[in-house]
């Protein structure tokens, strides 16, 4: 029975309007973020409040996606443009919208100050939700929950003390996007125009191939033709009565050992050679 493989069909469109709830899990950490963000007031968020311009998107979006990005490991706007194309979550979460790279850049820009204390704030949900991993960031969710009950003093001390924790760590990932920034800026690499529509690339992707099967044809037409011309010229030694290139004609004589271990040989017989020998006695 030959082997059955699942059906893949990537060029039938989808005729029914797909819902994207349906890609992604509910123990989704995105569901989490999402639901944590409409809790923070936004109205302090810079926005264009002239209405003029395209349209801008939601501080509210532009904000569960920077927290969400960030803390899956992603931080350069370009980075995170992409992402709203292929990652099932980001496009979830941008409601199949695609912010591009500068709006990303601009949002965060301006908003950096209130952008970094809304994010403590969701990671302090979190931890009083006993989420105790947001994404990459880890939430001692406990240590939050025991300073409820105890005394006052005690517990605004500690919890001073994880609000310092996790500013340092949000200030940490708000470093390492600013590098990816920088990074991606002087060293952004984008796919020729040329490629970027489908029939171009598969065009291209067959000519590249027929290049390189045509030099793998030269290649091994060079090698046979030097083979039978080896070959050829052995057997023509051979019909003389000659040898081959390759053989010496003092090979037989001499040993193909190192000249050190014929030497060890040697020493090792001669003393073999004096065990075996009769001890002589005297006769008295």
């Amino acid at each position: 029975m030959p082997a059955r493989f699942v059906n893949l069909d990537r060029e039938t469109p989808m005729f029914l309007p797909y819902d994207l709830r349906e890609w992604v899990p509910d123990g989704h950490i995105v569901h989490f973020i999402l639901e944590a963000v409409e809790q923070i007031p936004t109205a302090h968020f810079q926005v264009n409040d002239r209405g003029s311009g395209s349209e801008q998107y939601p501080p509210t979006m532009m904000l569960g996606l920077l927290i969400y990005c960030y803390a899956t490991g992603r931080f350069g706007s370009r980075t995170i443009e992409a992402a709203s194309y292929s990652d099932v979550a980001v496009r979830y979460l941008c409601a199949n919208h695609h912010p591009d790279h500068a709006s990303i850049c601009a949002f965060r820009t301006a908003n950096a100050q209130a952008f970094q204390a809304a994010f403590v704030t969701v990671l302090q949900l979190a931890g009083h939700l006993r989420v105790t991993k947001v994404g990459t960031i880890s939430i001692d969710g406990t240590k939050i929950q025991a300073n409820a009950s105890k005394h006052a003093a005690v517990s605004y001390a500690r919890a001073g003390e994880m609000i310092a924790q996790l500013e340092l760590e949000v200030q940490e990932l708000m470093t390492r996007a600013q590098q990816a920034e920088n990074q991606e800026t002087t060293e952004a690499l984008d796919i020729p125009a040329e490629l970027t529509r489908r029939e171009d690339r598969k065009a291209a992707l067959q000519q590249a191939r027929q290049v390189i099967e045509a030099r793998a044809k030269e290649l091994a037409a060079a090698q046979q033709a030097d083979y039978v011309a080896k070959q050829a010229k052995r057997q023509a030694q051979r019909d003389a009565g000659g040898k081959p290139p390759w053989a010496n004609s003092d090979s037989a004589e001499r040993d193909p050992r190192p000249e050190g271990a014929i030497q060890l040989h040697r020493s090792a017989e001669r003393h073999h050679e004096s065990r075996q020998r009769p001890a002589l006695r005297t006769v008295l």
